[in-house]
């Protein structure tokens, strides 16, 4: 396939006419004919980049048929590396590549979910991630000044992350005041990844929820493992910059289970 063929065959897919094309490049349509019937040798270079722009075409691929880059890619130098190794290939490695390659990337699909948007997070999602929703009823408020609260003795990790066991829950006594009237539950942490705000056996007091803003502290369980963090939108923070982010699209499945709205003053001994 030369010039003329290509041209054509873009002419034929647009379904251009040569009137049409003699009208959006310019070229006379006596000039445009004779191009496309061989019979000038030598078209001016004028008129063929006229013809690749009205067709949309690269001027390289009208002349020497080099397929053009449609995706804009930029290449790193490791890619780059791999289609040279590609190219040097035989059609058996080739064969093989492409099925490694296909069968690689439906692996790393099954296994990916969007990353944590708290906000359109689905409760029953939720309840089959969540272990920390109490089994029992929240005790009724007793006294002036107190009120009773449920507290999680659970290792949820300020540090690299500890799985949540389902253990039993215990009762104490918190001010009653409009922070803690708020809180649906407690929970003590481990770790030094919150410091220097929060520390090692504090206490927080914990909003049942599944919505976060960017920017507010939460409970979070990743693949099992809970964590208290800042939700950074497409990660958690430590407070401790000796802590690097958790970058949430690493993880299968990402569940916020409750905003941080304080802790207590003293640390419970339940």
């Amino acid at each position: 396939m030369d010039y003329i063929d290509r041209i054509k065959q873009l002419k034929s897919e647009q379904k251009i006419t040569n009137d049409r094309l003699s009208e959006m490049t310019g070229i006379p349509l006596g000039t445009l004919s004779k191009i496309l019937a061989g019979i000038s040798d030598s078209p001016k270079l004028a008129n063929i980049v006229s013809i690749a722009d009205a067709l949309g075409s690269s001027l390289d691929y009208i002349v020497n048929g080099v397929e053009q880059n449609h995706h804009n890619y930029t290449l790193s130098e490791d890619e780059i590396e791999l289609v040279e190794e590609y190219r040097a290939l035989d059609g058996f490695g080739r064969e093989i590549t492409r099925m490694v390659v296909q069968k690689e990337g439906e692996r790393v699909q099954s296994t990916m979910t969007p990353i944590l948007e708290v906000k359109s997070q689905k409760a029953e999602k939720k309840t089959s991630a969540k272990i920390l929703t109490p089994n029992f009823t929240q005790p009724q408020r007793t006294g002036v000044g107190k009120r009773p609260i449920l507290l999680y003795d659970l290792p949820v990790s300020a540090g690299p992350g500890v799985y949540l066991d389902d253990e039993l829950a215990e009762e104490i006594q918190v001010p009653d005041n409009e922070k803690t009237q708020a809180a649906d539950f407690a929970l003590r942490i481990r770790g030094n990844s919150m410091e220097p705000k929060y520390h090692d056996g504090d206490v927080l007091l914990v909003e049942d929820t599944d919505a976060v803003e960017v920017g507010e502290l939460g409970i979070f369980i990743l693949d099992g493992n809970g964590y208290f963090k800042k939700y950074g939108g497409d990660c958690l923070i430590s407070l401790n910059p000796e802590y690097g982010n958790i970058l949430l699209k690493e993880y299968a499945e990402a569940v916020c289970c409750g905003r941080v709205i304080g802790k207590l003053k003293k640390k419970v001994n339940a």
